[in-house]
């Protein structure tokens, strides 16, 4: 079985590609992890990875169709 070590660890962003991505600040980032309510993260030592795939899972989980709907979920 080969790994492609590149193609598995683009898979884990930085708190930088991270807030890139959803478009906020890795301060924004930090703010979540603490307070929760942001996407998943794990911790490696000292350093933050967000799998992309939780990324994309909790943009997606933040879709809503109007205004209304966006209070009632918070």
């Amino acid at each position: 079985m080969t790994h492609d070590i590149s193609a598995m660890a683009s898979e884990w962003l930085t708190p930088d590609d991270a807030g890139a991505l959803l478009g906020v600040s890795k301060i924004t980032l930090a703010a979540w992890r603490v307070k929760g309510g942001g996407p998943a993260y794990a911790k490696f030592g000292r350093s933050i990875r967000y799998p992309r795939e939780a990324l994309l899972k909790w943009m997606n989980s933040r879709i809503v169709a109007s205004t209304s709907q966006a209070v009632a979920a918070e």
